[in-house]
């Protein structure tokens, strides 16, 4: 290439350059000067037409060869195990080292999952034997609206220019809301602001961490813990959280679900920028087990659990784990799992799903999994109503949170409004890990129990959750009585 041409390309690169600089600097200044664009309606996926569809297809019909999980009964030695796998031409893909007998099994030879479960089931050493299952994140109803913020003017509360748009914190009634229709953020945060010595998994499609209201809040395995272990798996770089998908293991968020979870739970407060989040101070770590498309699996989830586990018994401090997504298939590997979780100390917070329905007739998983470490949560609007989408049951729903035109950080350093039940669990996981800054000896049992105990009594929650009320912060942190 002549000196001229090349000149001529550099310099049409250069402008291009500048050109996409420019268009990402827009998209920040227009938040700045007051408003934030809406998002493009959609449930879970940012991507969109054709290439949305197909990365959904994908995701959602699961591995290309059959995997089944299949629980060993106690004592069966990992020689028979892996001989049973062999001679029923599979291969043992993973061992879930924190349930004994637990692991995921992949068919070579072209099988049915059906076919491969009955075959493992048949056997006298195997307990159960189950299809690794699609899971998808809850879906996320979008705001249609335009809507404009004004810098909050509040005592005591943080500098984060878009706070008085974040009605579940702070209710003033704006936008036709109900005041103090809220979690008592404001009141919460007199005695506390969180602890960055608290860890929350965020168990999601991963977390932008680079995100500038998450990046000084987020987790990252200390200079003394050792890169993550798995004799199936290998060596894990896990500086940034886990994922249990893809090559890179990477946990960057493709897909903004796990992202705007992410930000309701601990967005940084205080740093003027953006929103805060119930917890101004707190150490998010990313679980990645969905993709792109926001659909992950049975397995994912199990191994993603299993990391937790094994990173809490390495001296890691997680004591939250916040799961915004769901199905109506009944997993014991997965209960199995959340169980193994709670016995390390560790609370489960999980979506009741965004279906309109009784989870007491029609179950919801994981939120309708009997187990002393799990909390389900439903959505309200800003009027302290139940939202119309939000499954609710007065055995297995708990509690209630903010879960309708939720704003919260999205990917590229973005915010966006969106709803679910998706959002109602991180509002009550950051509470969680709010209570847990100030009392951080309180057991798995005596924190469920805060919660239940703390809740605001409501009318509209009479015989829809089991408290029959909405999460207080400031209650549950001992800030009012």
């Amino acid at each position: 290439m002549n000196r001229h041409k090349f000149t001529v390309h550099l310099a049409l690169a250069a402008a291009l350059v500048l050109l996409a600089a420019m268009v990402g600097q827009v998209r920040r200044w227009d938040w700045q000067r007051g408003s934030v664009l809406p998002p493009v309606p959609q449930e879970a996926a940012p991507a969109g037409g054709d290439e949305a569809e197909a990365v959904e297809a994908e995701e959602e019909s699961g591995p290309d060869h059959a995997e089944v999980l299949v629980r060993f009964r106690a004592g069966t030695s990992e020689e028979r195990i892996e001989a049973d796998a062999a001679r029923l031409h599979d291969r043992v893909e993973d061992e879930i080292e924190s349930v004994e007998g637990l692991v995921a099994i992949e068919d070579l030879d072209g099988r049915e999952a059906e076919e491969v479960v009955r075959d493992y089931a048949s056997l006298p050493e195997v307990e159960y034997a189950e299809p690794n299952g699609v899971i998808r994140a809850e879906p996320l109803e979008a705001s249609s609206i335009r809507a404009r913020f004004v810098s909050p003017d509040l005592d005591g509360g943080p500098n984060d220019p878009l706070l008085a748009e974040q009605w579940g914190l702070i209710n003033t009634g704006q936008r036709d809301g109900k005041s103090q229709a809220d979690i008592s953020a404001l009141a919460a945060w007199s005695k506390t602001h969180g602890s960055q010595k608290v860890v929350v998994a965020v168990l999601d499609s991963g977390v932008d961490y680079t995100h500038q209201d998450l990046v000084n809040n987020m987790w990252h395995r200390p200079d003394d813990l050792d890169m993550y272990f798995d004799p199936q798996l290998g060596v894990v770089d896990d500086y940034d959280g886990f994922s249990a998908v893809g090559e890179s293991r990477d946990p960057m968020d493709e897909n903004g679900h796990g992202t705007h979870c992410a930000g309701i739970i601990g967005a940084e407060g205080d740093n003027n920028e953006g929103i805060a989040g119930v917890n101004w101070r707190v150490e998010i770590m990313p679980l990645k087990f969905m993709g792109k498309g926001g659909f992950g699996t049975t397995k994912d989830a199990v191994e993603a659990i299993n990391y937790v586990v094994q990173r809490k018994a390495d001296g890691v401090n997680v004591r939250v784990i916040s799961a915004s997504w769901g199905s109506r298939q009944k997993s014991k590997a997965l209960e199995d799992a959340i169980r193994k979780a709670g016995e390390a100390d560790i609370l489960f917070v999980a979506a009741a799903g965004n279906d309109s329905e009784d989870a007491d007739r029609t179950p919801h998983y994981p939120a309708n999994y009997q187990l002393p470490n799990v909390v389900s949560v439903a959505a309200l609007d800003r009027r302290d109503q139940l939202a119309s989408f939000s499954n609710y049951g007065a055995k297995n729903v708990h509690v209630a949170a903010p879960g309708k035109e939720i704003l919260s950080t999205w990917l590229d350093g973005a915010y966006e409004e969106h709803s679910g039940t998706s959002m109602a669990t991180p509002f009550v996981a950051g509470v969680a890990a709010l209570v847990l800054s100030v009392e951080p000896n309180l057991t798995v049992k005596e924190l469920r129990e805060r919660l239940f105990s703390t809740v605001d009594k409501l009318d509209s929650l009479q015989g829809k959750v089991s408290t029959g009320g909405r999460v207080n912060a400031a209650r549950a942190v001992g800030a009012i009585r």
